[in-house]
């Protein structure tokens, strides 16, 4: 593979200390351990992806076993054991991937090949990448050569998820935690390989290219890579195309939006919303950035256009600071968990852009409550509840006359009027379980039937054990449907006493007495006398 054919990501990777981009502090640190000759016996370093784990323990392992030492490490003219370590083809500096060799087996290779000393090099170096892949028993049987290896043995950890790493382990190792890398060092280094390549790429490109990537520099490389590979007309990659390849917008759309969005234009929020999905935006997307937006919306006043923020420009920063202005915070976090809900509601959903604009739908039909009342209602509801009830209050007509939720009377059950009247009575248990049957309440029925105890019985005062069973609703169901059927409130008291079994319990003991007594019966054994296969299934009783 030549040079130029190589992705922009391995093209230029660091080759030393110095072309770290970052990570100043860390490579200072190590640099002057190897000089001092006090480099540690593990390095672990850890960090999300793309941030230079694996090249730190590549460029450590060159520093350890260079030529020319620490201090004038080969950059483009590599010694033999430099060479050998970029191409992964050293026979003292082995690098496995934890993530397919796991086992107990695998390490137990390591530590009996570690026995031996190094062929060529000062040093022999077990680079491990990904190592919180490694199980339980593996990381076990590394621990007493992490702590005492010999003195020629150096191991490099490298992990995303640090987390899953035992203590033990840990403790063993001097750790390095890699940031993600700031936003104005990412756009001038990928600025300066776009230059190298003879790219024609607008800054505001490269600006969306490191919002994307997030602080990540593989990722920026490789999407710095995508868009000139995209571009070879010898046009400018500028902003609009470069979205387009990205499958990003501009957050002008967006701003423009939520600005519709307040002032309750059904028209024009959806006609924005259909430009921006058009485009070819994922709406998981685009509800991440209009949190996002919700975010720089609540904290305008904090936010500084420093050069370090590349999601807002000076326009964007002036739109946004004059929507806040007759703005309420409490209408921001409303729509937050708003966004929340949808967020996760799409995942359930077959065409999730069908939900997103029933989600902005909604946004629109709850602006302009009173402060008072949106907060009353989300202290005691979820938002989809909420919005049930808003929208009801909207086609009332009665907006300005929301009663605040302490004041709300409590919704009373629908009362049949003749049944008030006659004031229907239950004097037993057995009483309520048929009447349930009589009403068609079959769900209340098997309840009472299956997962109740009866402790006592009396007017007004019901007292039962339940099992595990029950139905979280019972108790409320029931409540209301005596209401309903004697317009009186019944207590429906919970028991630790055991109670009486229940009425299912009792039909299966009545049932086998029945069988019991009718295979006493002089006709039962007639029958089996003469037919000895037969076997009794049914019992039917009749009054006679």
């Amino acid at each position: 593979m030549t040079e130029n054919s190589k992705v922009l990501a391995l093209k230029y990777r660091p080759q030393v200390f110095e072309d770290l981009i970052g990570q100043e502090v860390i490579s200072e640190t190590i640099k002057n351990s190897v000089v001092s000759d006090k480099a540690a016996n593990a390095f672990l370093f850890t960090g999300i992806r793309g941030v230079g784990k694996t090249t730190f323990a590549r460029i450590v392992a060159k520093a350890l076993n260079c030529e020319n030492g620490a201090n004038s490490l080969c950059k483009k003219n590599f010694c033999k054991h430099c060479s050998s370590i970029v191409n992964s083809s050293h026979i003292d500096v082995l690098e496995m991937d934890a993530a397919s060799k796991t086992g107990v087996d695998d390490v137990r290779e390591l530590i009996e090949f570690s026995r031996y000393g190094p062929t060529t090099a000062k040093y022999k170096i077990f680079i491990i990448d990904e190592v919180h892949m490694l199980s339980k028993q593996a990381f076990n049987a590394l621990l007493k050569t992490l702590e005492e290896p010999p003195k020629y043995l150096k191991f490099i950890f490298a992990t995303t998820e640090v987390k899953k790493i035992p203590v033990t382990v840990i403790s063993r190792c001097q750790r390095f935690d890699l940031s993600r890398v700031k936003s104005e060092e990412l756009f001038n280094y990928i600025k300066m390989i776009k230059d190298k390549e003879g790219g024609k790429v607008s800054d505001e490109a490269l600006r969306l290219i490191v919002k994307i990537s997030e602080g990540s520099v593989r990722d920026a490389l490789s999407l710095l890579d995508r868009g000139l590979v995209a571009n070879q007309n010898d046009e400018e990659l500028n902003l609009d195309k470069a979205q387009s390849i990205y499958g990003y917008f501009d957050k002008s759309y967006l701003i423009e939006l939520l600005k519709n969005l307040f002032a309750a234009d059904e028209k024009k929020v959806f006609e924005i919303y259909r430009k921006i999905y058009d485009s070819g935006v994922d709406p998981k997307i685009f509800l991440n950035d209009f949190l996002e937006v919700l975010y720089y919306l609540k904290n305008i006043d904090f936010l500084k256009l420093d050069g370090n923020n590349f999601s807002l420009n000076d326009q964007d920063f002036r739109n946004l600071s004059t929507i806040s202005e007759n703005l309420n915070s409490k209408d921001i976090i409303l729509f937050w968990q708003f966004t929340l809900d949808t967020i996760e509601e799409i995942n359930i959903v077959s065409n999730p852009n069908l939900s997103v604009e029933m989600f902005l739908f909604r946004l629109m039909r709850i602006k302009g409550f009173r402060e008072k009342d949106v907060e009353a209602n989300l202290v005691r509801k979820k938002p989809d509840s909420f919005i049930k009830e808003t929208e009801k209050k909207i086609t009332n007509t009665i907006i300005d006359q929301i009663k605040n939720t302490s004041q709300q009377q409590k919704i009373e059950p629908n009362i049949n009027k003749d049944e008030v009247i006659n004031e229907l009575k239950i004097d037993s248990f057995e009483n309520l379980i048929n009447l349930c049957k009589e009403r068609k309440e079959a769900k209340l029925k098997y309840e009472l039937e299956t997962n109740t105890n009866l402790v006592s019985f009396s007017e007004g005062l019901i007292e039962i054990s339940f099992n595990e069973n029950l139905d979280k609703n019972f108790i409320k169901s029931l409540s209301n449907k005596l209401y309903e059927w004697t317009s009186k409130r019944w207590i429906i008291s919970l028991s630790k006493n055991q109670g009486q079994i229940s009425k299912k319990e009792k039909n299966k003991i009545d049932e086998k007495k029945v069988f019991d007594d009718v295979k006493k019966s002089e006709a039962y054994e007639k029958v089996i006398e003469a037919f000895p296969d037969a076997e009794l299934i049914n019992v039917e009783l009749k009054e006679d």
